[in-house]
């Protein structure tokens, strides 16, 4: 995730996190996650805001973050309890917190373990959480299930949000051979136009359970959402939690 995509994301991204996943979406994540981490430590891969990291905190978990955007930091260092949360800047394939330093959760979420834009770099992300990972600890990554249907001879279009002086729409490029996705999310208004980036490389839940294996760990259990939906062909994401093998 560059710091570019922060520049522009960080004004709205806690507004349009909660557009798109509604106001509950964040506690449900929430609940999920702590259910999962002890006392803590806990680590976040791609803090951004703290939408998650911060609630997180109020509980009495010891939460560290990684992120590429220091303006998303900002964002997250501007809210009550931002200078509780550890936060380091860096890619966050690397998954640098320091040697020597264990978690028994280490968590990704809302497809932002796709902004890693190689396979290869993937796959060094899983190796590098393995390596931090807790005995009996997990790692959770929520993810969009691939629908390459969605694309018209690899391209798509579509209004995302209509309202009497604003339209939001998703325009985006696939690449199906790299799996690459390049997407604007484009807000019309009467006093003009803003464009907000995506890049991404999306994988599939097999192919990210093969990664885990490379890096010696293997899937514990998949749900449809944080609330434990059952996980099935009409699923449109996925909440996958990993253990070590």
């Amino acid at each position: 995730m560059s710091d570019e995509y922060g520049q522009r994301w960080a004004e709205i991204y806690d507004q349009f996190t909660t557009w798109r996943f509604g106001p509950e979406a964040a506690a449900e994540t929430v609940s999920f996650l702590a259910a999962r981490a002890g006392p803590g430590p806990v680590l976040e891969l791609g803090v951004g805001t703290g939408r998650i990291a911060l609630p997180l905190a109020e509980r009495g978990i010891d939460v560290h973050g990684i992120d590429a955007s220091s303006a998303m930091v900002e964002r997250l260092r501007a809210k009550p309890g931002g200078d509780g949360i550890t936060v380091t800047i860096g890619d966050f394939a690397d998954v640098d917190i320091g040697a020597g330093r264990s978690f028994p959760l280490v968590f990704v979420v809302f497809n932002t373990l796709f902004a890693l834009l190689t396979q290869d770099d993937q796959v060094r992300c899983f190796a590098n959480v393995a390596a931090r990972l807790a005995e009996g600890g997990a790692f959770v990554v929520e993810a969009f299930v691939p629908d390459v249907t969605l694309y018209d001879r690899g391209q798509r279009v579509s209004v995302t949000r209509m309202e009497p002086d604003a339209v939001q729409l998703d325009v985006g490029h696939h690449d199906v051979a790299t799996q690459r996705v390049s997407a604007r999310h484009v807000h019309l208004t009467e006093d003009g136009v803003r464009l907000y980036p995506v890049e991404l490389r999306y994988a599939w839940p097999s192919e990210l359970d093969l990664m885990a294996r490379l890096a010696g760990l293997r899937l514990r259990e998949r749900f449809g959402g944080w609330q434990g939906e059952p996980f099935g062909s009409n699923s449109g994401r996925h909440v996958s939690v990993y253990e070590q093998a």
